[in-house]
């Protein structure tokens, strides 16, 4: 089996019930991100990027906006978010606070982690990731002894019960 690459791998990801809708827009949780990117890749790094002055924010001189950058393997993605309010419109500048950066950097790492693949679909407007491949259901005894009927007369192959279902191991000996 070919191995995945790492945008592969975070890309199919289905990351549905790790998210919540605020204002008509999907989030994903960004500690669940991270967690689910660390059990993979476990040397991830993130870097928060600052000004010559050592802040966490730049500005225009009217609003600002955070910087940062996920770094797997050799590969950095770079996301620049505004800092905004809860309506997602960018905080003048006199009126930002050290939580509202806060909340923007956490969501710029969100996005970061997006462009190596975990969760890109959310930005995209699509249900579940590409590559996505939901779990085959188990077989209960009587739906079994059923196939097993069918292969015998014809009816159904080992191949489709194989690719159908979830066979135990007992189940597979029966074969």
């Amino acid at each position: 089996m070919e191995k995945k690459t790492i945008f592969e791998a975070l890309n199919s990801i289905n990351v549905n019930d790790k998210t919540e809708k605020k204002a008509g827009l999907t989030y994903l949780s960004w500690s669940w991100a991270w967690a689910e990117v660390k059990k993979l890749y476990p040397n991830v790094q993130r870097k928060v990027y600052e000004t010559e002055t050592g802040m966490n924010y730049f500005t225009d001189g009217q609003t600002c906006f955070v910087k940062v950058g996920v770094t797997i393997g050799d590969i950095e993605h770079i996301d620049y978010l505004p800092v905004m309010n809860n309506r997602n419109q960018s905080i003048k500048l006199d009126q930002v606070t050290s939580f509202d950066v806060n909340k923007a950097i956490q969501r710029s790492t969100t996005k970061a982690l997006a462009l190596h693949g975990l969760g890109l679909y959310i930005y995209a407007g699509e249900d579940l990731p590409e590559g996505y491949e939901p779990p085959k259901p188990k077989l209960e005894e009587a739906r079994f002894v059923k196939a097993l009927e069918n292969i015998k007369n014809g009816t159904y192959t080992i191949e489709k019960l194989k690719a159908s279902f979830e066979l135990s191991e007992e189940q597979l000996k029966r074969l």
